[in-house]
């Protein structure tokens, strides 16, 4: 199959809606749990006036330099950020299912004006608080719509290319935080970083009103001319949309609509319109099963592999090991994370999602196992080129491939639910990963022992991963991802 139209108008729409990934990411190291990085966890609360010594600006200011706070009341405003961001996922997959994947982008991105605005402004912890959890309802929403958005927006044969730049933006936000933290890190100047995501809110807002619905949600919603318009607007006046669009047929055919036929002339005697796919029906229903279980343990690998113990806790983990680089060599690992996971965007499409989440996370499992030696044994050539080697596999298939495959493995009328159940599922196994991890590290002796757990549960998620997760790629619908004869219409 020849590639796709790539336009730049397509690619416009792709860098809009994965401002909200991008968000995500910048906010996930502002997160208290990963503050400890490079991000001015204790010039906020007042530990330090700055993270470099030498620094030694001052200024007249109405807002206070720092926000006084002990380690619980930090750990609850770091926490009251994962909760709105599980929030957010679980609210925005059946939203835009019912009302529309563009007004769910769009009411998210006033979240990622509104939270930074509270954080960049307060002047105690509480409106602290209420700024991190407007921002993780925005996060935990945007992750959820922007992947399915960008599927139904790109190009069939390309979808795992453009896929994979939820990814790449999100360590796109993950380095810009980072970088800015560890410049930015003294007296008041802390609040700047937070009203830069205020600012890369509101450009999201204002490039969203030149973006247009799913054409996939309004042909799934018996809109068809307008899905055509809209089509034939993203691929180009001239490009031909018309297989594309026949690929919608059975769309028309399950709902029966009588645009829709006349529009892409599905077969007469259609059944109603079937309702969209709720949050518990997903679970249950045995047709929908597979696909939620199968997304769910994919997304529970992507965190529980061990990759956020390199993003968060690098600095603690290496300290020791690379006393005078630790803190420059967590952002390189940032930045090598963002430049793999670019170069591998077309793997997803050219040697299949599944293939590259093995690939990924045996990688990951051999660095762990590396990682674990080189730390106990102060070996430190090893201990670096491990953790680059870990993030790196990362980047190849656990990091972006996750966010393709809700959309993938299940029909427009469950999209949003299954991104759902995979976004609360990864919200989770992050606060997990991010409140024990210290506790399981600490409890094992330290000393990378902690990184033969992750090897083990490589070797489980990828056993789970190789029996049970499907291939997606080249597949025209659902049905044909998991091998079934006909599409059920009741």
């Amino acid at each position: 199959m020849a590639p796709g139209p790539v336009t730049p108008y397509l690619i416009y729409l792709v860098f809009i809606t994965t401002l909200g990934p991008l968000q995500f990411g910048y906010h996930l190291v502002l997160d208290g749990n990963i503050a400890e990085l490079n991000a001015p966890e204790a010039v906020i609360t007042c530990k330090k006036n700055t993270i470099h010594p030498s620094a030694g600006f001052t200024s007249e200011k109405s807002l206070p330099q720092c926000i006084p706070m002990n380690p619980s009341q930090f750990g609850l405003v770091s926490s009251i950020y994962t909760l709105g961001g599980l929030l957010g996922a679980l609210l925005a997959g059946p939203i835009s299912t019912k009302y529309g994947r563009l007004l769910t982008l769009r009411t998210t991105t006033l979240f990622f004006v509104l939270g930074p605005v509270a954080e960049t402004l307060a002047a105690n912890i509480s409106v602290m608080s209420v700024g991190r959890f407007l921002s993780g309802v925005g996060s935990g929403s945007s992750i959820v719509v922007g992947p399915i958005y960008i599927s139904e927006v790109a190009p069939p044969n390309a979808r795992g290319l453009f896929g994979a730049f939820t990814q790449v933006m999100t360590n796109v936000g993950i380095m810009l935080t980072q970088s800015l933290g560890y410049f930015l890190s003294k007296n008041i100047m802390w609040r700047i970083i937070l009203a830069v995501a205020g600012l890369i809110g509101l450009l999201e807002l204002v490039g969203l009103f030149f973006v247009p619905e799913s054409p996939i949600w309004l042909a799934d919603h018996q809109r068809g001319n307008q899905a055509r318009q809209v089509l034939q607007r993203i691929r180009g006046k001239d490009a031909d949309i018309q297989t594309e669009i026949e690929s919608w047929a059975h769309v028309a055919h399950e709902h029966g609509s009588a645009e829709e036929e006349s529009l892409l002339a599905p077969p007469s005697g259609a059944p109603p319109k079937k309702n969209p796919v709720n949050f518990v029906q997903a679970l249950i229903d045995p047709y929908y099963r597979p696909a939620i279980i199968a997304v769910v343990g994919v997304m529970v690998a992507q965190q529980f592999t061990g990759v956020n113990s390199i993003i968060m806790y690098s600095v603690s983990l290496l300290q020791s090991i690379l006393p005078t680089g630790a803190a420059l060599l967590t952002v390189m690992i940032s930045a090598l994370n963002l430049v793999i996971t670019l170069a591998c965007a077309p793997l997803p499409d050219r040697i299949g999602r599944r293939t590259c989440l093995l690939l990924s996370i045996t990688g990951m499992g051999v660095s762990s196992v590396l990682l674990a030696l080189g730390i106990f044994y102060s070996q430190k050539v090893l201990s670096a080129i491990a953790a680059l080697l870990f993030v790196a596999s990362f980047a190849v298939g656990l990091g972006p491939v996750p966010f393709i495959l809700a959309s993938e493995l299940v029909g427009p009328e469950a999209a949003g639910t299954a991104q759902s159940w995979a976004l609360a599922a990864n919200w989770s196994a992050t606060f997990v990963v991010a409140q024990f991890f210290p506790m399981l590290n600490d409890t094992l002796g330290g000393r990378g022992r902690v990184y033969w757990v992750f090897a083990f549960m490589a070797l489980l998620f990828g056993s789970f991963i190789y029996g049970y997760v499907p291939e997606t790629k080249g597949k025209a619908n659902a049905d044909e991802v998991w091998g079934r004869q006909n599409r059920r219409t009741d």
